[in-house]
């Protein structure tokens, strides 16, 4: 089990390169931030297309599916079973309606086709609001879960921390603490892989062992398990300390004393061009994606 290419989650994949890598990281940024925003208070036919819409972009862009399989595939999975319950559950409807004048004064059914209840199974019924819940909740933890995750694949965390530094220089006339606040976030990104290369080396060295995990039972086993997270905990705090004393070492006391320019950022045409098509992107959001 390889977790750094089985789970690439927030791992930058630098080859093969695409058109999405050469995209300016602040453009990227808003284009990450209007997919998270623009499924808010939308219909159900705007979210199913900003599935639609990733999942083109990805194929456009040439990412290689063995980045994504494994990922791609827990994630459908999850959200198949977060469908199923909400298409089955309760719309909170449940209320029964009375005619208000009695049956030989009520007018007569006109002829229509419309069915609040869509299907009848025994006890649970598919309704027009449930399944419109569920197309709901799954395209937006789809959007907000794929869209971060390709964002994060073809965005290197040094251009990740250049461009959100860029947004929020204005916010230092307020005595913001933004460098510090980008060096964690650089720091953050650099720590995830390390985190999950121990994790993979734990379970490697738990795997060659050749545990007999039925002699042991649920006690002991679950013991066993205590112990790895513990070693796993220390290893974690270990390449931490690592990492400050490298950074001591090299003379680095305050972000204010050391600026690191992580990245130089200039719009080129195809920047520009991808803001063009956000402003046509949210005009469409407002036009037809309305709620």
């Amino acid at each position: 089990m390889d977790l750094l290419r089985s789970l690439p989650i927030g791992i930058y994949v630098e080859k093969p390169v695409s058109w999405l890598h050469r995209l300016d990281p602040r453009v990227k940024l808003a284009w990450l931030m209007s997919l998270i925003l623009s499924p808010l208070l939308a219909s159900a036919y705007w979210r199913i297309f900003l599935v639609l819409f990733l999942v083109l972009v990805t194929v456009w862009a040439g990412i290689p599916w063995r980045l994504q399989k494994t990922q791609l595939s827990w994630l459908v999975f999850f959200l198949s079973i977060v469908f199923v319950i909400t298409l089955f559950a309760g719309d909170g409807f449940n209320l029964s309606y009375q005619p208000r004048l009695p049956e030989e004064f009520s007018p007569p059914p006109t002829a229509s086709n419309y069915q609040y209840v869509l299907y009848q199974i025994g006890q649970f019924s598919i309704t027009r609001r449930s399944l419109d819940l569920a197309i709901r909740i799954t395209t937006l933890i789809f959007t907000l879960l794929y869209s971060s995750n390709l964002y994060l694949l073809t965005t290197a965390p040094e251009k990740i921390a250049a461009g959100i530094e860029e947004i929020l220089s204005p916010l230092k006339r307020l005595k913001l603490p933004i460098n510090e606040i980008i060096l964690t976030l650089i720091l953050a990104l650099r720590f995830i892989p390390l985190v999950l290369e121990e994790v993979q080396n734990l379970v490697r060295s738990v795997g060659t062992r050749a545990i007999n995990w039925e002699y042991l039972g649920f006690r002991r086993g679950l013991q066993v398990w205590l112990i790895v997270a513990g070693r796993l905990l220390e290893n974690i705090l270990l390449r931490a300390e690592q990492i400050a004393i490298a950074m001591e070492v090299r003379g680095f006391t305050s972000t204010r004393e050391h600026q690191v320019k992580w990245h130089e950022l200039r719009l080129k045409m195809k920047d520009i061009i991808a803001l063009f098509l956000l402003g046509v992107f949210w005009l469409a959001r407002v036009w037809v994606g309305g709620g």
